[in-house]
């Protein structure tokens, strides 16, 4: 058969690569020079004399199936998922074992004879070193998903072919076969190939995940992800290991979290590998335990590897169960501090160190954003320990004036300054005596005070202004701050030796975008508003879709504000997207504008626009908004603008509400 125009120049191209000669390669992507550079010098492949297609006799084909046999049982479903949705877009299927060969093979059969003819078939060989440049081969020999697209192959006959290849490992990270989609024409743009990575990468990732959960079905495996939703249905990452936590076997995501570790800690002897202890900071026991820990069988652990919170589920080997002694016991429960978190793995550090610290007199200082908690994470300490009888004192630095935060806090007799009670007052350390004295903010204490403070700590003892004697106190003394103490001490802003008096122990909140429970931080929140106000509203899922996603720098404490606002603000019987402060609707409140007949608000004429909207509508507010794609709040304020009253409010001399 003559060779067409553009195989002779691709001929001639190759050659003078092959010969040393200057060669225009133009765009060529550094996959394919590589490649094509190994065809010529190690491979000894004459560009000028393309080879036939070689398919293999079905002695020789069985021969190769038949150590892959496992693999093409499990990867049976994928490749026919996978070929439902190339087949009407003129794509091919192959399955190729490690040496290229195909060992299975989805086609259209009116193709047969052209893709039989272009080796697209089942038992062709795509060897790079036979085939040379291509999909297939290249992928087996770089281990990497590529896509080789017409001219990119070496052999001219394959040319007007595109292909699409990702590799399926084994646990080992080596390849075991390909996936391959392939084409016998399509547009000559790369680009028109741009969907096939990672639809094939997808596939290939599912049928090496199905393989690993087959092969590995009689041990114990942990499944995980970094979004809790994916755990079950795709979760990335699989590691199967022994009952005592010993590493057996990980797929590629597994491998990967394996990998990072043992850069971050490199081994003491080759071939070791960390335990699932290791990896995860947790007791062997929490993991064991996860089928009992939540309703939906996953629990938030933190990667030690790179500090990431990773969602994971236990999968029980096939036809045995763990026994109840596997897992460790759950804690003795501690309501007040049980109720501040789910599984968010910082929050677990932290709650299970105040559960030791409960019933202890050492110093606690609470560190964290604002709005983090600390207060309320204070007066759990106190609900809980053996002082929960007693007084829960708590003094914020920051907002009592330093003029008068020495007699607030220690007191004073009668006549001790000017402008004070006549009977004098008990300070708040005094009113703590038999509980706890929480000092917020501690790091905006005065330096005055701070001494003064220590004489405290250490004598157990306060001095009123204006007493000769001092008074005796049984306190427990926790403190908080949102400061960087280490660099308040450095320029002489706070007494070390008071902050080391002070801490004792240290609990670090994390912030509210950091937490891995943000979905349960936001409905205990809600509920405890709903509580008080007595009243039962639906919080809707885009309204919880928007609070998942906001960044939350004013952490809880704004949440608490948001939340509030909606309440206060929502009509009927459920809070949308548009009845949260427009700050924590973000791109989820970008919904598209209704194209209204006339000017549009924001235009000079806003007013009027509005006006005629709101008449049209009957004055509601709710339907307003959502037609406008903005919330209730920011019509009110254009209202308020325009001097807009509803009717009913202009009888009753109302104004739009906030």
């Amino acid at each position: 058969m003559p060779l067409r125009n553009e195989q002779r120049q691709h001929i001639e191209t190759l050659t003078r690569l092959s010969e040393g000669q200057p060669a225009d390669l133009g765009g060529c992507r550094e996959v394919i020079r590589r490649s094509w550079e190994r065809c010529v010098g190690e491979y000894r492949l004459d560009p000028g004399r393309p080879r036939p297609v070689r398919v293999l006799t079905q002695q020789a084909l069985k021969e190769h199936r038949e150590p892959v046999d496992e693999l093409l049982h499990v990867a049976r479903a994928g490749v026919d998922q996978l070929f439902t949705q190339i087949a009407p877009l003129g794509y091919v299927l192959l399955l190729t074992d490690r040496q290229g060969i195909t060992v299975d093979f989805r086609g259209q059969r009116e193709q047969e004879t052209a893709l039989r003819q272009a080796g697209l078939y089942l038992g062709a060989d795509w060897d790079e070193r036979y085939a040379g440049t291509c999909a297939v081969g290249t992928c087996v020999h770089d281990g990497q998903a590529i896509t080789c697209h017409q001219s990119e192959h070496f052999d001219a006959t394959h040319i007007s072919l595109t292909c699409t290849a990702a590799p399926i490992t084994d646990p080992q990270g080596q390849v075991i076969a390909v996936l391959d989609i392939s084409a016998l024409q399509s547009s000559s743009a790369q680009e028109s190939q741009n969907f096939g990575l990672p639809l094939v990468t997808l596939y290939a990732r599912m049928i090496e995940d199905a393989y690993f959960l087959h092969r590995y079905r009689h041990c114990l495996m942990l499944r995980f992800d970094t979004a809790r939703e994916f755990v079950h249905l795709n979760g990335r990452g699989l590691i199967a290991i022994e009952e005592d936590g010993s590493v057996i076997a990980a797929n590629g995501a597994g491998r990967a979290l394996i990998d990072a570790h043992l850069r971050r800690w490199p081994p003491w002897s080759p071939g070791w590998q960390p335990s699932i202890t290791q990896l995860f900071d947790g007791e062997m026991g929490e993991l064991l335990g996860i089928p009992a820990a939540s309703d939906d069988g996953i629990r938030a652990f933190r990667a030690r590897a790179n500090d990431t919170t990773c969602f994971i589920t236990l999968i029980e080997p096939r036809g045995r169960r763990l026994p109840p002694s596997a897992a460790t016991p759950s804690p003795t429960p501690v309501p007040a501090l049980d109720r501040l978190a789910s599984d968010d793995p910082a929050m677990h550090r932290v709650l299970k160190l105040a559960r030791r610290l409960r019933n202890e007199q050492v110093g606690v200082l609470i560190t964290g954003e604002t709005g983090t908690g600390k207060e309320v994470l204070a007066r759990a300490l106190h609900d809980s320990g053996t002082r929960a009888k007693g007084p829960f004192v708590a003094v914020n630095c920051a907002a009592i004036p330093e003029s008068l935060i020495e007699s607030e806090l220690f007191g004073y007799l009668p006549g001790a300054f000017t402008g004070g009670r006549s009977k004098g007052m008990r300070g708040l350390i005094q009113q703590a005596d038999g509980g706890t004295l929480f000092l917020d903010e501690i790091g905006d204490m005065p330096l005055t005070l701070q001494t003064r403070l220590l004489r405290v700590l250490a004598e157990r003892e306060v001095m009123p202004l204006g007493a000769e004697k001092a008074v005796r106190v049984d306190i427990r003394v926790i403190t908080a701050t949102h400061r960087d103490m280490s660099e308040l001490i450095a320029r002489g802003g706070f007494r070390e030796d008071l902050y080391y008096r002070l801490n004792g122990a240290q609990l670090k909140l994390p912030a509210l975008r950091e937490r891995a429970d943000k979905h349960y931080v936001i409905r205990s929140v809600y509920r405890a508003l709903l509580t008080d106000r007595g009243r039962e509203v639906r919080l809707r899922a885009d309204a919880m879709s928007a609070l998942l996603a906001h960044a939350w720098p004013g952490n809880i404490r704004q949440l608490k504000n948001a939340l509030a606002f909606a309440l206060a603000t929502a009509e009927g019987d459920e809070i949308t997207l548009h009845d949260l402060p427009e700050e924590c609707q973000g791109h989820l409140g970008a919904a598209p504008r209704v194209i209204e007949a006339g000017p549009k608000t924001g235009e000079p004429n806003e007013g009027e626009a509005l006006h005629a909207l709101l008449r049209e509508n009957s004055w509601n507010v709710s339907l307003v908004a959502r037609r406008l794609g903005v919330s209730r709040p920011t019509i009110y304020r254009r209202m308020r603008r325009h001097g807009l009253v509803p009717p009913n409010w202009r009888e009753a001399g109302s104004n739009p509400e906030p």
